[in-house]
């Protein structure tokens, strides 16, 4: 199983040192893949609807493929996957073609997390409809398998039009799975519901995979303990947090991702 950390965004103020630092730190000490969260915009919650997610206007985010293009320069093998990016509240095209140069960039090393998101008002203020997210979000990576391996699109859809366009496709590809988040939910019962709707589908479950945020997981024994049930059940991906134990430092998040690489190493679940 290939063992990943998220980037501890909201905690370190938009520092562009500790982007560098974390990403570089995370490929030394041998971690398969970074993964970022995904928010356009902050929001007050004193407003009617109730905006109920764990985030306010004063948490900061980077955008996650500008951020895989700049560690993607600087890296050589670790992985970036987006955990997840709004599809909905985006141009379907313009994903496909910024996804595409951070694959081809990268030499490959992106996986593309795709989800609905919480916060209407980052619909409204990037122009789309948050009521018609789950419809559209199908459409969507419809269209983005075609643009991504078809020389010309020719695309009409309830909420997308391509009139006989090309992405010129190159590096890209789109894999199937998905990422729970054990914490938000409870990802050992999500994974084994996704096998019966796999089964129900007629679906292979082998090259499906299954990532698991290991959000519950608060010290270096928690992390290999929750590592080890999820390899158990079938799991392919699983990737550990740092924000949320009350660091205040990027120092502080780098000693702690340091101490869950000499746990795991010593499980034999991380190389180097």
């Amino acid at each position: 199983m290939k063992i990943g950390l998220i980037y501890p965004q909201t905690e370190l103020g938009g520092d562009p040192v500790a982007v560098r630092e974390i990403g570089l730190a995370a490929e030394a000490l041998g971690f398969d893949h970074l993964l970022a969260y995904d928010h356009v915009l902050g929001a007050t919650h004193d407003r009617e609807p109730k905006l109920n997610g764990p985030y306010t206007e004063k948490q900061p985010f980077h955008d996650p493929l500008v951020m895989f293009g700049y560690l993607s320069a600087i890296t050589r093998r670790i992985g970036f996957a987006t955990g997840v990016l709004i599809l909905p509240q985006r141009q379907t095209a313009l994903v496909a073609r910024q996804a595409a140069d951070v694959a081809l960039l990268s030499d490959d090393r992106l996986r593309l997390g795709v989800g609905l998101g919480w916060n209407y008002v980052e619909y409204e203020a990037l122009g789309q409809d948050f009521a018609s997210r789950g419809k559209r979000v199908s459409e969507q990576v419809e269209l983005l398998r075609k643009l991504w391996s078809e020389p010309l699109v020719d695309f009409t859809g309830a909420f997308d039009r391509v009139d006989r366009a090309a992405l010129n496709p190159r590096a890209a590809r789109i894999a199937d799975g998905f990422i729970c988040a054990d914490g938000a939910a409870d990802a050992f019962a999500q994974a084994a519901r996704l096998r019966d709707l796999l089964d129900q589908e007629g679906r292979a479950k082998e090259g499906f995979g299954l990532q698991c945020n290991m959000l519950k997981a608060k010290s270096p024994e928690q992390v290999v303990e929750t590592a080890l049930r999820w390899h158990e059940a079938g799991g392919t991906h699983a990737a550990f947090a740092t924000m949320g134990q009350g660091m205040e430092t990027r120092g502080q998040h780098l000693g702690y991702i340091e101490s869950v690489a000499d746990a795991l190493r010593k499980e034999g679940m991380l190389e180097g």
